[in-house]
């Protein structure tokens, strides 16, 4: 029999290994020999390619795939991403404040569970309405935004009347008989929407700085007044985090940030200038940690000592010394430093990983839609929700001053938590819905 010479395998004339051929069963049941369907090993545009993945805008393209994702793949992982971040985090607080408040409870007279009822209450119907908002459309969000303006001004001007009343200095609550709310967290929520609506509509216009300014300035201006006039700087400068990323996701001029950061700084010291309990707030963070028993700083020292004394997996949960009065309210904006105590390091990076994953998970939301108002509004809950978190923690931590910012989701609160989670519910509308859907619904 004359057989023909077979031609050296082309992987094999480059100086590389063939490919092996596959064996599969044809009708009969004999077995034949069929060529690898899988790319030969060593091919140079594979190797190439593989260089270029390593190389660091390699990396970069990856993550921001990552980030961005595929329309309905990342549609679903994002909404569950946001959804589980959320109730973790929700969770977290119910149960470090039954046991940073069980103690001062008792002290009181009162049932060790009683604010951890009342936190629950507020879970409850804060859950409520991220549910119910996570299913209004672009266009029923748009139409609340005036009507949510103007109820949130009215309730903030209700903090002068004789239904206002303070705590802490602050005159920022508004009560009557067992109700009470705080007016400001509702202002940050209505005031996002709305300036995300007004500067939709000008989207093509927003290069120029009269259509940036007007009305948004005045608008936003007017309600940090009225907080400040409260006495309450440190939700101020929240509302002035909130506005600055509404007009950063609108794509203002990068000139006017310049100039409003400049403006902020200067009415920030002014007012810490004036007030002599601000004056000492700063003060006492500059000289790091105070002497034992100084009021100026017990809070901020004895928070320090909590961290520290946790160590890496804490004392164990409802074990902390701190809380017994040593950081006064410690299940309101120290509650962090409970966790850092009863939990350890473990427990505070599951807390910060949480508001990472979070905060990933909205900018997806974010990268995945072309309508400014998506963006804008998600931008702006995102930056109030996790800015605050890293000023709050900041705070306990001691790298920021003492300027009484509750923990989003895990401080005692009730406004503050029914806000946060509405806020969550709008986020999760927009991360249910590809891209094409939401410009349907618009």
């Amino acid at each position: 029999m004359v057989t023909t010479p077979t031609r050296p395998a082309a992987g094999k004339a480059a100086g590389r290994t063939p490919a092996k051929p596959s064996i599969r069963r044809s009708p009969d049941g004999s077995r034949q020999k069929t060529a690898a369907s899988r790319p030969v090993p060593g091919n140079e545009a594979d190797r190439s390619s593989n260089d270029r993945d390593n190389t660091l805008p390699g990396k970069l393209s990856r993550m921001w795939i990552f980030l961005e994702g595929s329309d309905r793949k990342a549609s679903g992982s994002s909404y569950y991403l946001i959804v589980g971040a959320t109730l973790a985090l929700t969770a977290i607080g119910l149960m470090m404040v039954l046991s940073a408040s069980s103690v001062e409870s008792i002290a009181s007279g009162l049932s060790p569970y009683a604010l951890l009822i009342k936190q629950a209450i507020y879970a409850a119907v804060g859950l409520v309405m991220m549910f119910v908002l996570s299913r209004i459309s672009i266009r029923g969000l748009k139409r609340m935004a005036w009507p949510a303006l103007g109820l949130s001004f009215v309730l903030l001007l209700l903090v002068f009347s004789p239904l206002g009343y303070g705590v802490g200095g602050n005159r920022n609550w508004i009560g009557v008989g067992q109700f009470s709310a705080q007016p400001s967290e509702a202002a940050k929520l209505a005031l996002a929407l709305w300036m995300a609506t007004v500067l939709a509509r000008k989207a093509k216009l927003i290069h120029r700085w009269k259509h940036v300014v007007i009305p948004v300035v005045p608008v936003a201006v007017l309600a940090i007044f009225l907080v400040i006039l409260g006495r309450d700087l440190g939700t101020a400068l929240i509302i002035m985090l909130i506005v600055a990323a509404a007009l950063f996701f609108a794509g203002a001029p990068g000139k006017m940030f310049v100039i409003a950061a400049l403006t902020g700084a200067g009415a920030a010291l002014i007012l810490t200038l004036t007030s002599a309990h601000r004056m000492e707030r700063v003060a006492n963070w500059l000289r790091g940690v105070c002497p034992i028993g100084e009021a100026g700083c017990y809070q901020s020292t004895n928070g320090l000592y909590a961290l520290a004394s946790g160590g890496w997996t804490g004392v164990g949960l409802g074990q902390g010394q701190q809380k017994w009065s040593w950081i006064p309210e410690a299940h309101n904006d120290f509650i962090f430093a409970i966790i850092g105590e009863e939990l350890g390091l473990v427990g505070t990076l599951v807390v910060v990983a949480l508001f990472g994953i979070l905060a990933v998970a909205i900018v997806r939301v974010i990268l995945r839609h072309d309508d400014p108002f998506v963006r804008i509004l998600s931008g702006s809950i995102m930056v109030w929700i996790i800015g605050q978190a890293f000023v709050n923690i900041g705070m306990v931590t001691g790298l920021l001053p003492v300027i009484g910012v509750p923990l989003p989701f895990i401080s005692y609160g009730g406004s503050a938590l029914v806000f946060a989670l509405a806020g969550i519910g709008v986020i999760l509308a927009f991360a249910r819905k590809t891209p094409a859907n939401v410009e349907s619904s618009s």
